[in-house]
């Protein structure tokens, strides 16, 4: 299964008629802090992964358009987070650092990178830099 956010509801239904026309299901629930999460199902090949982030970063950019082209637009995006425990958090960013982090990193990258500072967070190495393995 694969997620992603929008947060305007059109590029939400476009991103989903997309994965349908490769034979996907999408279950899009509202985000709880603005927009939508969407989990694609089914038998997901690479070119179809492919596909769909390459759409993705199109919307996302669409997506920055609106926002920046809107004085009432979104101030926050949620990066779902699992830490070591299991527990399940939404780690909010500010839209500009969301739009910059879009803007060089996928999906995957952006909570990776997220998680592993939340995680750092609450179980700090306090050793030296010098001394880490």
């Amino acid at each position: 299964m694969l997620d992603y956010v929008l947060f305007d509801e059109a590029l939400c239904r476009r991103f989903c008629n997309a994965a349908a026309e490769r034979g996907l299901q999408c279950a899009v629930e509202d985000d709880p802090m603005d927009g939508y999460v969407i989990h694609v199902t089914g038998e997901i090949d690479d070119a179809a992964a492919a596909a769909l982030e390459a759409l993705y970063d199109e919307l996302m950019t669409l997506q920055q358009d609106l926002v920046d082209n809107d004085d009432d637009g979104l101030t926050v995006m949620a990066v779902d987070v699992t830490l070591a425990g299991g527990e399940e958090r939404a780690i909010r960013l500010p839209a500009a650092f969301a739009r910059r982090l879009h803007e060089h990193f996928d999906v995957d990258e952006i909570r990776a990178l997220v998680t592993a500072i939340a995680q750092q967070t609450l179980t700090p190495d306090t050793t030296p830099l010098c001394c880490r393995m």
